[in-house]
């Protein structure tokens, strides 16, 4: 799964969308994630709206137990991690999290790892539009500072729609039917990478991702890093043009010899480039 280290340094940059059925099962992945961090120094949260189970198992769990003691971990109530309305300022949330990175690495810890449950704060439409443009901030700030997150959203209230949403804007994700990835490039290769299939089934998914994500351009390109984009549609290359232009920049794919390459290639959109990778 992308984003899933094989425990090298570079697990300070994880960031997965997790969906889940049972609490029972989301217990295994947030405990799994948190010990993993605490075996590279990092100080970890779990946020969630108590009372909750998980929070009760994970206080049982021995190393966590004496993480809690020592302030290498704690149980985070929702509301004191997100704004009260919970309807989350984006901006906000991401200088909230620098805040804790800044006090992680102040404290000794390697970097700051969050695991949370942020079923409450994407029940509505205007929620998840708030969220997911939180999600991408938070994912530029991963790429650069020494935090990672995994993200957990409850399949029986919300949906498999709402939480597409959601997972197409993580580099990682449990949601295999979500058919493609938009998310923040490592700085200096591009302003966005894009990975996964996009067809006429998720265009419309696609238009509100690049709304939200909102990769901006740089000396009038706007650069998409697709090496790993196996296929792309005619309505999918015209959204990433027109956002590009509306920006005043050219939309820069930047792809393998591939199907992607191909379609791009035969419509040749003013406003597109395409450039193949080697």
């Amino acid at each position: 799964m992308s984003g899933v280290s094989d425990g090298s340094r570079q697990a300070a940059y994880r960031h997965v969308c997790w969906r889940y059925d049972d609490r029972s099962a989301l217990h295994d992945r947030v405990r799994t994630f948190l010990l993993e961090g605490l075996a590279l120094g990092e100080r970890v949260w779990y946020v969630t709206a108590e009372p909750d189970p998980v929070a009760d198992r994970l206080r049982e769990e021995p190393l966590v137990r004496g993480a809690l003691r020592r302030g290498a971990a704690r149980i985070v109530p929702l509301g004191s991690a997100y704004t009260h309305d919970h309807v989350v300022d984006p901006a906000d949330q991401v200088r909230a999290y620098a805040t804790a990175t800044a006090d992680a690495l102040a404290a000794g810890h390697t970097g700051l790892r969050v695991a949370a449950d942020a079923t409450a704060l994407v029940r509505t439409p205007a929620q998840r539009d708030a969220f997911a443009r939180y999600e991408h901030l938070i994912d530029r700030y991963m790429r650069v500072r020494p935090m990672s997150a995994m993200c957990a959203y409850d399949r029986r209230l919300l949906g498999d729609e709402a939480i597409a949403e959601l997972a197409c804007l993580h580099p990682g994700s449990n949601a295999d039917d979500v058919l493609f990835r938009l998310y923040a490039d490592t700085p200096g290769d591009g302003h966005a990478a894009l990975v996964g299939e996009l067809d006429a089934s998720n265009h419309e998914l696609f238009r509100a991702a690049l709304d939200r994500a909102d990769p901006r351009p740089a000396d009038g390109r706007l650069v998409v890093q697709a090496s790993d984009l196996r296929f792309i549609d005619h309505r999918n290359l015209i959204h990433l043009r027109d956002h590009a232009r509306a920006r005043g920049a050219v939309a820069v794919l930047r792809a393998s010899r591939s199907a992607a390459t191909r379609v791009a290639e035969l419509l040749d959109l003013p406003g597109l480039d395409v450039e193949v990778a080697r």
